[in-house]
């Protein structure tokens, strides 16, 4: 079914007003007034709707609702270094569809390019996080935000979760999957991880500098490998939320 997101404070007791542009979508989709769609409120629940009354389609009608089954049972965030062009978009994007709570992009030494309008760059990287919301149906819209400086962001990965790792191509003592297994062992019936929030951190294209890596072992932040391939930037969070998605049951 299309999907759509709208404020919680647009959602009533049996009916949700649509943004101008979701029912401009809908009038361009063409549906019918018994055709069933979804509208999320954006923190973990789905309204089955139907078209309103109103003929200008800005009216959804509520049918039923249930828990968004997009939302895995981990919060997990992922810090992203600057990367040029598109990289930046796709990681941003993939990590949405896998399960991201919320992004977080930093500047780091070796970062090869770094937006030069940036409250323009975020609003297009949150545009793109809901759309990716959309079609993955994701039941919260993850956030972009920036951490100004490498040292906040290493501080702010720490305090958010309750486990923080640093994804580097020039690790060869731990692996991912041996850190994983660790926090994450195979659960017994009932059993529910200690762990509910991950930090996952990932590079730019020219790989953190010595002394970031230095920083992020005072703060006791394991250093990871995530196999002998080197991973482009915008490829190294998709693998590592992944892997974190697959050890958790949340794939």
């Amino acid at each position: 079914m299309t999907r759509f997101f709208a404020s919680p404070q647009d959602v009533s007791l049996k009916s949700i007003m649509l943004e101008t542009r979701d029912s401009e979508h809908i009038r361009a989709l063409r549906l019918r007034p018994d055709e069933l769609f979804i509208v999320c409120d954006g923190s973990g629940t789905d309204y089955i709707c139907r078209l309103g009354q109103r003929e200008d389609g800005t009216i959804a009608e509520i049918i039923n609702k249930h828990p968004s089954s997009g939302e895995p049972s981990i919060k997990c965030t992922v810090f992203i270094a600057y990367a040029k062009g598109e990289r930046l978009e796709y990681a941003v994007q993939k990590s949405v569809e896998l399960g991201a709570h919320e992004i977080v992009l930093f500047e780091s030494e070796r970062c090869i390019a770094i937006p030069r309008d940036l409250p323009k760059k975020i609003a297009r990287l949150q545009r793109i996080a809901l759309e990716a919301a959309k079609q993955s149906g994701r039941g919260v819209i993850p956030s972009v935000t920036v951490s100004q400086r490498f040292e906040s962001m290493i501080n702010e990965a720490v305090k958010r979760s309750d486990l923080t790792f640093l994804c580097y191509e020039d690790e060869n003592k731990l692996h991912i999957k041996n850190l994983l297994d660790n926090y994450f062992p195979p659960l017994r019936e009932q059993e529910e991880y200690e762990i509910k929030s991950v930090s996952i951190i990932t590079g730019p294209e020219g790989g953190f500098a010595p002394h970031e890596i230095e920083l992020a072992q005072t703060n006791d932040i394991p250093i990871v490998s995530l196999g002998p391939r080197i991973l482009r930037s915008e490829t190294a969070p998709a693998v590592a939320l992944t892997a974190v998605m697959y050890q958790t049951g949340n794939l």
